[in-house]
């Protein structure tokens, strides 16, 4: 499915009636800032932290996180026209583009649509941008190809924007194998691959304040009933989400509001029963065609390097290209995407890590395309760090957690620490854990001890599927630390000459001991 022309004219109408006057208004100084957040924040824009000059980012949706060439290109140009210098992959497989004035945000929003990259909905009380295995149909080990159906989930789930009041967001994502990388099952609506090419279906997950994994609603799914889910899913969010207490809106709160997860169950297969009757009355609403991507190309030519990952195609190679924090030097940027457009079938692919894959490259392709980015890249598995933008950018941080990363990679760097000795750490500036901290080995969270700035250390977190644990919170630590952490304890690790989790299994308390002497 993709963007109709005549969906493309409502939105654009939308931008010149509804968001370009309070834009206009709150650059002029006319607006306040949390009144222009209501409005922009359903336009995938919000304002940045501070005032001099007014500035703002825009978050262009990538359903799926496939970033074809004809969005690629138009985000090139857009970079190149307004001098763009910060742009941001982020953990819901968008692309940020910051550091805009009023004429580049309107510009680059209504141009998005020419090119089916829609903003609306990217913010705000609306169905986000619904994420995806990021190497859904090329992975050799996955159960089937997924992202067709989240593309497709991705343009009906547009209907519910502004359509009727949500409490919160709904983020919706999809998973290709048993690794879920995409969290499928932590989403507030999450369609899970099975070997045998149907779905289950977890609902009301989620990372933050009061983490859950979803509750599994559905088995066995036929793809062809994932648009009744997801209609279910908004009714049981309408129905039953708290529009009161904003911090206990979100869908993994509705459980113990209904006295637990039996009745939750029971009160989804009620919405999903309406909507059954739906489409049994006749409904066309919930009937989709998938696209299926024919595509021919292989490759002969043969590469062995760390960032070249085979695909199931035949010769074929996908890059790993992670700029530290998730936030790619421009110059690189544009260089990789004229190096795209002259591949036959490439294109990108963005992960919730902040990875972009370059997929669908022969062995010389892949070559180049490893070359180009070569300098902007993480070389070693613990710089394969994920970040948020950070307080100094975004309203809602309250730590810089960009530069909490890039002060932490230098330290490692510096002391020498062998690849291998630490993990990647995933690093969010506020409570709200969007960069899933809690879902890794190790994580921080931006948080405050004796009135100085800290991050709460979580341990041991893991996303696999049916093995899915919230990391322990150990404390907090002083952001002025966790560089020299970091380096005691990659040092422990290097000293052994075992991998961090060899010495974890051998040392399950080694972490907490590390940390004992920077925690109150």
């Amino acid at each position: 499915m993709s963007v109709t022309e005549q969906e493309i004219e409502v939105w654009r109408e939308k931008i010149h009636t509804e968001f370009q006057p309070a834009a206009e208004k709150y650059y002029a100084g006319d607006l306040k800032r949390n009144e222009y957040k209501g409005i922009s924040g359903g336009f995938g824009s919000y304002a940045q932290r501070g005032d001099d000059p007014k500035l703002s980012m825009i978050r262009l949706r990538m359903t799926a996180g496939h970033l074809a060439k004809n969005k690629l290109a138009f985000i090139a140009d857009a970079i190149r026209k307004h001098n763009i210098n910060k742009i941001k992959f982020t953990t819901c497989q968008t692309v940020q583009l910051h550091n805009l004035g009023l004429k580049p945000l309107l510009d680059i929003m209504e141009g998005a649509l020419d090119v089916g990259i829609v903003t609306m909905g990217g913010g705000g009380d609306n169905p986000r941008n619904v994420t995806c295995s990021p190497l859904s149909g090329l992975d050799r080990f996955e159960y089937f190809d997924v992202q067709p159906y989240a593309e497709a989930v991705g343009q009906y789930a547009m209907k519910f924007i502004k359509a009727g009041l949500l409490p919160r967001k709904l983020k919706i994502g999809f998973s290709s194998s048993p690794k879920n990388v995409s969290h499928a099952t932590i989403r507030d609506l999450g369609f899970v691959a099975r070997a045998d090419g149907k779905f289950d279906v977890y609902s009301a997950g989620g990372v933050g304040p009061n983490p859950k994994v979803g509750i599994r609603v559905g088995e066995g799914v036929e793809p062809s009933d994932i648009f009744l889910y997801v209609k279910a899913m908004v009714n049981v969010y309408r129905a039953y989400g708290d529009y009161k207490n904003r911090a206990r809106a979100r869908s993994r709160y509705i459980p113990e509001a209904l006295g637990g997860t039996a009745k939750y169950r029971k009160a989804f297969a009620e919405k999903l029963a309406e909507v059954k009757k739906e489409r049994k009355d006749g409904s066309t609403e919930f009937d989709f065609i998938v696209e299926v991507p024919k595509f021919k190309k292989t490759g002969r030519s043969v590469i062995n390097h760390p960032r070249a990952i085979s695909q199931k195609q035949k010769g074929l190679y996908s890059v790993v290209y992670h700029p530290i924090g998730g936030t790619p030097d421009p110059a690189t940027f544009l260089k990789l995407a004229d190096a795209v457009a002259d591949i036959k079938g490439a294109e990108i692919r963005l992960s919730p890590d902040e990875t972009a894959y370059i997929v669908n490259l022969t062995g010389v392709e892949a070559r180049k395309i490893i070359n180009i980015t070569a300098a902007d890249t993480a070389t070693t598995t613990f710089e394969m760090a994920s970040a948020c933008i950070g307080a100094a950018i975004c309203q809602a941080g309250v730590r810089d957690s960009q530069a909490l990363i890039h002060n932490c990679v230098d330290a490692v760097r510096k002391a020498g620490i062998p690849d291998g000795a630490l993990p990647p750490v995933h690093i969010c500036g506020c409570p709200g854990s969007c960069s899933t901290p809690q879902l890794v080995d190790i994580g921080f969270r931006g948080s405050v001890r004796d009135k100085q700035s800290a991050y709460i250390l979580t341990i041991n977190g893991k996303s696999v599927e049916g093995k899915e644990v919230f990391g322990q919170e150990l404390g907090a630590l002083f952001e002025k630390d966790i560089p020299d952490f970091l380096v005691e304890l990659g040092s422990a690790v290097a000293y052994t000459g075992l991998s961090y989790n060899e010495w974890l299994s051998l040392n399950p308390d080694g972490v907490s001991k590390v940390a004992a002497k920077y925690l109150p």
